[in-house]
């Protein structure tokens, strides 16, 4: 069968260098007793070494012409594939409820989105791995005080350890992108609970970093009741003086606690 045909639309580099591949597929090595789902498998060249080191393999492809060449030439996904998008996918109804791992060669215009849908289902994907836009894989994995540390940062590493492991140029792509990417891997944390409402620390955090060359004072002054401000000033100012990038998981705790504290006195 004839090679898929790249699309544009839904963002397709396609990696052709095996040594990459199985590289990628060795990075969740440690988790061949859980079920796997590899996301975008297009022509399958990382399928094959999942495959290879035994794992418990599901993949989910939007790509109609992309499932084809797999029905064809992967016989041991069989009843295996699920033609879907990835996003809209419950991941429960497609491994089950117990733990799993997903990894991929995300599509970088959607990648950001892919690991948002992962974080809804924190308590079930115990590892996610694989292949990213460089600049956003560093941006996962970025630290308080770094240029690219931001609402991903935060968000993710709230909840896993995330190691960057290596950079892929762009030669090894058909075709090849414009811009070299990273392979991260993220593992399931300890943490159970945030100590604080997760929903206002997600928008604690992504008010922050929405104005981030502001002081917390500033970008978080929405969320906090005029008549508050000076409470603020006297017994919060050294934390509200500073930046979101100089916070790590821990501060916007902290900070997210204050502002629930705030907006209660202010009812």
């Amino acid at each position: 069968m004839q090679q898929v045909r790249a699309k544009k639309s839904l963002g397709q580099h396609f990696l052709i260098d095996l040594d990459v591949a199985g590289r990628i597929a060795a990075t969740i090595d440690d988790y061949k007793h859980l079920p796997v789902l590899e996301v975008g498998p297009g022509m399958g060249v990382l399928t094959q070494f999942l495959l290879q080191n035994g794992h418990n393999l599901k993949v989910v492809e939007l790509d109609g012409e992309s499932v084809e060449y797999l029905n064809a030439n992967f016989p041991a996904l069989a009843g295996r594939i699920i033609e879907q998008d990835f996003l809209k996918l419950d991941l429960t109804a497609a491994c089950g409820e117990g733990k799993m791992v997903v990894i991929g060669n995300y599509p970088y215009n959607i990648s950001s989105q892919i690991l948002f849908h992962v974080l809804d289902y924190k308590d079930q994907v115990v590892c996610c791995s694989g292949m990213f836009q460089r600049e956003v894989a560093q941006r996962i994995a970025a630290g308080p005080g770094s240029k690219t540390y931001g609402i991903l940062s935060v968000l993710l590493q709230a909840w896993y350890d995330i190691e960057y492991l290596f950079t892929v140029d762009e030669h090894v792509f058909n075709p090849p992108p414009k811009v070299k990417s990273g392979v991260i891997r993220l593992v399931r944390n300890d943490v159970t609970e945030l100590g604080c409402d997760e929903r206002l620390f997600k928008s604690v955090v992504k008010t922050s970093f929405g104005q981030r060359r502001k002081t917390l004072r500033n970008s978080l002054r929405g969320m906090i009741p005029p008549a508050a401000l000076p409470t603020v000033d006297e017994q919060y100012s050294e934390l509200f003086k500073r930046r979101p990038e100089q916070l790590g998981v821990s501060d916007f705790v902290e900070l997210t606690n204050i502002i629930k504290n705030i907006q209660k006195q202010g009812e």
